[in-house]
């Protein structure tokens, strides 16, 4: 097959590395590009260097900010009783569109994973630990687990319990179980099982 373009190709390999892109889903990406009006493709290009140039962790939460501190950890109208321990950033933006949690987070930047060689020294562990233990006494009453239902988040929930609940900190796990308006027969083993052991009252 002939090359029809090398900047094109190099576009379509870029967009390929993106996280779930394959090479189909970069190369109609990269067609858009060349169709889109010069001055919105800067517009695009200057939006990807600012947000690698000013995007860092906040020093509290390790959460992605462009402050220090970012505006969930400012806020006055977040309690600071309640901690929601995440797996990556983009797991705060899942809980924030549901618009029902009113406390603050700590993101982990990653889960425990003995065989990919990831321990807790390599996650954001230790910043959670020196948090509980820096903030005002008694201040912090619950953890919760809000990680992925998987055998590396389990792992890390186990390890997370076992150190924090020494503390006198009430650590819990957010429930697993039946989506809404999916159906039972198309639910696996698991879920189902969590589901009935998670069970509230009506």
């Amino acid at each position: 097959m002939i090359n029809i373009s090398d900047a094109l190709e190099n576009l379509i390999d870029e967009f390929s590395k993106l996280p779930q892109i394959g090479r189909k889903t970069a190369q109609r990406l990269a067609m858009h590009v060349t169709r889109m009006p010069r001055e919105e493709v800067e517009k695009f290009s200057r939006a990807l260097i600012e947000t690698k140039d000013k995007i860092r962790f906040c020093s509290v939460c390790c959460n992605i900010t462009e402050e220090d501190v970012c505006r969930i950890c400012r806020s006055s109208s977040r309690s600071s009783n309640v901690i929601c321990v995440v797996e990556e950033p983009q797991d705060v933006f899942a809980i924030e569109k549901a618009n029902e949690f009113r406390g603050r987070y700590h993101v982990l930047h990653g889960i425990i994973s003995p065989l990919d060689g990831i321990g807790p020294n390599e996650i954001r562990v230790r910043e959670l630990l020196m948090r509980l233990q820096l903030e005002i006494p008694d201040q912090v009453e619950e953890i919760i687990l809000a990680l992925n239902p998987t055998v590396e988040g389990e792992t890390t929930i186990l390890y997370l319990t076992k150190i924090i609940r020494p503390l006198g900190i009430k650590v819990t796990r957010i429930a697993r179980g039946i989506p809404i308006g999916s159906d039972l027969e198309f639910a696996d083993e698991v879920t189902i099982a969590k589901a009935i052991e998670g069970r509230v009252a009506v």
